[in-house]
């Protein structure tokens, strides 16, 4: 501290030294100066002032009190300054600022009319952003899309960034929300990685997981169940496909066409027989040859008026008990056996098919067959 003499009206020198008069001195207190930063800590880019305070300064006319200011990013002319914060680093700062006073044109040349000040404050590094992330919804069948929401927060309200990742299938967003797709994953549980960035370089992560389910294989199809057609109407020819077994042959036929992959089975059947009556009467097939025979003139009908590929035509016969042919379509992939148990495949090299128009089989009386009518 110095001490300013304003006024002098005597002098008396002592052995001891100097001495002023008790009623001719007038001692003036020197100027301070206080700083004071309005906030001890601050993000980048946030507002900060520093005030200085002076005390003792001498109020009189031709008087003037002058600030200067230093500091990074530091500017002001008057007791208070800012700081222009949005280009510093993290760190610490401090802001000087000085007062001379004194008349107008001659501040601070005498003792006691300068003072100076500090302040320090610090600038704190952004918070890294926080992230959550959810699958809705997080259990879906293979080949199927859940929707991927990430929550993402700045501390310091900084702009964020999204972008996702996934352990199998795909994911695609790049906002809020993503959409992740599981064709061709495999069943079980799928990792999505939500990650979110802002603008300073900070980072945040976060995962969820969706499960996979992959349906089981539809079941394998079956032998479908078409018309049957009838043997009881001509009892001369018990083996004929007669002209009432057309329209059932006839959708038999459009069924094949429209299933290309499909084959047709054919099963016939026999009432049962009756044992022959004596030795001389003329011999009668049996049940199973009239069944392998129904089945087999069936084959040729459809083959020859229909135009169906006997490559796609099985024959066998049944146990119905009736006489008539069963007619199926079996899907490709499908098992008939499974389906209709109990079939035994004809021997087709061994049971030769007979044309619709073939005259009944006659043992005796040729010239009464002669005389039959023709087929109908």
């Amino acid at each position: 501290m110095h001490s300013r003499i304003l006024k002098s009206v005597g002098l008396v020198v002592a052995s001891a030294g100097l001495a002023f008069l008790s009623t001719g001195c007038k001692k003036i207190v020197p100027v301070t100066l206080t700083c004071n930063a309005g906030a001890p800590s601050i993000y980048p880019g946030d507002p900060q002032t520093v005030t200085a305070t002076p005390a003792n300064l001498v109020e009189k006319k031709n008087w003037d009190a002058l600030y200067t200011w230093s500091g990074t990013g530091v500017s002001g002319s008057g007791t208070s300054a800012t700081v222009a914060t949005a280009s510093l680093d993290p760190g610490s700062y401090t802001v000087k600022a000085e007062v001379k006073e004194g008349k107008k044109g001659k501040e601070g040349v005498k003792p006691g009319e300068t003072a100076d000040c500090s302040s320090d404050f610090t600038v704190k590094p952004f918070d890294p952003p926080t992230l959550s992330c959810s699958a809705s919804p997080d259990t879906i069948m293979s080949g199927g899309t859940s929707t991927i929401t990430a929550t993402g927060a700045s501390p310091q309200n900084r702009p964020l960034t999204y972008s996702y990742s996934a352990s199998a299938g795909s994911v695609n967003g790049n906002g809020t929300t993503a959409v992740l797709s599981t064709t061709g994953a495999p069943a079980g549980s799928i990792t999505v990685t939500c990650s979110v960035g802002d603008d300073k370089s900070h980072s945040a992560s976060a995962t969820t997981s969706v499960n996979v389910q992959v349906p089981p294989p539809p079941p394998p199809p079956k032998s479908q169940t078409l018309c049957a057609i009838q043997f009881d109407r001509d009892t001369r020819r018990p083996t004929r496909v007669d002209n009432e077994s057309k329209a059932c042959l006839d959708d038999v036929s459009l069924n094949a066409q429209q299933k290309a992959d499909a084959t047709l089975v054919l099963v016939g059947n026999s009432a049962p027989v009756a044992p022959p009556r004596g030795k001389h009467h003329k011999k009668e097939l049996s049940a199973d040859e009239l069944a392998a025979q129904r089945a087999v003139n069936t084959k040729l009908y459809l083959v020859t008026d229909k135009g169906i590929d006997a490559a796609r035509i099985l024959v066998k016969t049944g146990t119905s008990g009736q006489n008539e042919v069963d007619d199926y379509l079996v899907p490709a992939g499908a098992n008939f056996d499974n389906d209709v148990p109990g079939t035994t495949v004809i021997d087709e090299n061994a049971v030769k098919a007979q044309p619709r128009n073939a005259p009944p089989a006659h043992h005796h009386h040729k010239k009464a067959a002669a005389a039959a009518p023709a087929a109908q």
